[in-house]
């Protein structure tokens, strides 16, 4: 499978132009899965640490206008987050697009920080919790939504479910190499592939990647090469599960 991963900017008018290139992009390499960064249709809100009712609907109809244009990359499927009311919460609901199905809820983010730059907790709520993999044409993916890389416990029981792909849309800083560390660490407790996008822009720090099931980096984006596109091996990641360090862990707790 084709799958590319990306850094878009914030700016309304800079993710236009990059937007144009991602698609020029992706139907030049052939792409059959696109992986999009956290929330990526609307300026970041979430360094306010006041929830503003105006913003909050100005980025859920920014993200359903953009939603529609995910046709231009088609036929790729498409994986990202979006703001959404579900049970009368608001959630952070990473989805999957594809071109026969349209948009599919897939995970509502979990894990949320709350401090400077990052008062996601006052913005969204936890989600219900469930973290089941999703499908995208013959692949079996995973979201782990920016923070909730961190939590490899999860990275593990996706392993379990026997998903080929960590998806891991994000909106961070500049600390790549610090996420790009944990990318390839949540690779190899699930023995899968880790793709991961990112925002850029003066605070946020860009770096997508993609890294394989035993954690070797197969590629990262940067600000002169914002996109990347690697064929990844479904049938690698099948057979990492019964690999090395796989293989030794204890049998996951019975829910």
């Amino acid at each position: 499978m084709r799958a590319t991963v990306c850094e878009l900017p914030d700016a309304p008018g800079e993710l236009e132009e990059a937007w144009r290139a991602l698609v020029a992009h992706c139907r030049s390499a052939r792409s059959e899965l696109v992986l999009l960064p956290e929330l990526p249709f609307h300026p970041w809100f979430g360094g306010a640490p006041a929830f503003d009712p105006a913003v909050w609907e100005a980025a859920v109809e920014a993200h359903a206008r953009w939603i529609e244009r995910l046709v231009e990359l088609a036929p790729a499927a498409v994986l990202a987050t979006a703001p959404a009311v579900r049970g009368g919460q608001r959630v952070n609901e990473a989805f999957v697009w594809e071109a026969g199905s349209g948009y599919r809820p897939a995970h509502q983010k979990h894990h949320l920080p709350d401090e400077a730059g990052y008062f996601e907790a006052r913005w969204y709520g936890r989600g219900d919790g469930r973290f089941e993999p999703a499908e995208a044409g013959p692949a079996r993916i995973g979201f782990c939504v920016c923070t909730e890389l961190w939590s490899l416990d999860r990275a593990r029981a996706y392993g379990a479910a026997g998903v080929h792909l960590l998806a891991t849309p994000r909106l961070t800083d500049r600390g790549g190499d610090r996420w790009l560390a944990g990318g390839r660490a949540a690779a190899i407790y699930a023995g899968a592939y880790s793709l991961s996008s990112n925002r850029s822009s003066a605070t946020h720090g860009g770096m997508g990647w993609v890294v394989d099931p035993d954690g070797a980096v197969l590629a990262v984006t940067g600000p002169d090469a914002p996109f990347a596109t690697v064929d990844v091996d479904l049938s690698m990641a099948e057979a990492a599960k019964a690999t090395y360090p796989r293989y030794t862990f204890d049998p996951l707790p019975a829910r």
